[in-house]
């Protein structure tokens, strides 16, 4: 695979210099090359194209919104059943600056509203003005992204609950039935799909926020420029959403929390919105690794019914 990845990269070296990692997805390691550091991402995955497919473009997404660090990504390479992504390497030994990366992500969530606005302001001029990055209108991805090796379907959706109910819950919860035809979930989804608008009552006007979407203390770290976040499964979503992943496992101080509120503000029925996306994440782990994730799935379900 390494020569593919030098004759489709143009470079005369590519020499492994190890900052291994990985988990149970795939599996990385740096290298020296012509265009300076790299990480390389592997997998034989039966759907690693397209895993790595849509982290590149998740990649993409963050890296131009110039709000907060990730590894510019390269590009997405495939060789019959093997494929890699190749990013830019980040030395991850910076200090932690767990203020700054609340900040830097509140600002990743308002950077597709301050688009917008910026749009409107400059449709008040005669003639406009030059041609700036088009701002997102609806819900979803231009690519389907995975959380974990599962696929996200993002086809764009103008209203962000039926996106969320249709796009992520009842995609998950038919493969959980299809699978494993359990009783507790054949019963509890429909109580709680009816309820699920009465949660949105009191959140406002929901404007499409670009999310990383797998948000785990595992997937963000601190270099010497400040925080940095990885390993994005990205589409444009309620930005509470992200929430749901970052309470689910913990791992980010209270500091995180107080720097993101004081540029996105907390609304009301907050708690129970984010309980609702961090049930997706529970019926997406239960879909990935077995039934040890069914009793934190059918308590969250319980609460929110």
């Amino acid at each position: 695979m390494e020569e593919v990845i030098r004759k489709q990269l143009k470079l005369k070296t590519l020499e492994s210099f190890g900052g291994s990692a990985g988990g149970c997805i795939s599996k990385g390691s740096g290298y020296h090359s012509d265009l300076g550091d790299l990480f390389i991402k592997f997998s034989e995955r039966e759907n690693a194209k397209r895993m790595f497919d849509g982290e590149f473009a998740s990649l993409e997404a963050i890296y131009h919104t110039q709000t907060i660090r990730v590894p510019k990504p390269i590009k997405s390479i495939s060789d019959s059943n093997r494929h890699c992504l190749v990013t830019e390497y980040i030395d991850l030994h910076g200090s932690s600056k767990p203020s700054q990366l609340g900040r830097n992500l509140a600002r990743m969530h308002m950077h597709n509203a301050y688009l917008l606005k910026e749009k409107e302001r400059a449709s008040s001029f005669v003639g406009g003005q030059e041609k700036a990055t088009e701002p997102i209108i609806q819900f979803g991805f231009h690519v389907p992204t995975c959380c974990g090796y599962l696929p996200q379907m993002n086809e764009w959706c103008d209203d962000w609950v039926k996106f969320f109910v249709r796009n992520r819950l009842k995609y998950q919860i038919d493969m959980l039935l299809e699978e494993r035809n359990d009783r507790d979930l054949l019963s509890l989804w429909p109580q709680l799909e009816r309820k699920i608008p009465t949660f949105f009552k009191d959140s406002g006007s929901i404007i499409p926020a670009l999310v990383h979407g797998d948000l785990w203390s595992g997937n963000y770290s601190y270099c010497a420029d400040g925080p940095v976040i990885f390993d994005p499964a990205s589409f444009y979503a309620h930005s509470e959403y992200e929430l749901g992943i970052m309470k689910m496992f913990g791992g980010f101080g209270n500091s995180v929390y107080s720097a993101y509120h004081e540029i996105i503000p907390e609304t009301k029925g907050i708690q129970k919105r984010v309980e609702l996306y961090e049930l997706f994440h529970h019926l997406n782990h239960w879909n990935h690794f077995g039934n040890g994730y069914k009793s934190g799935t059918i308590a969250i379900m319980h609460s929110l019914s």
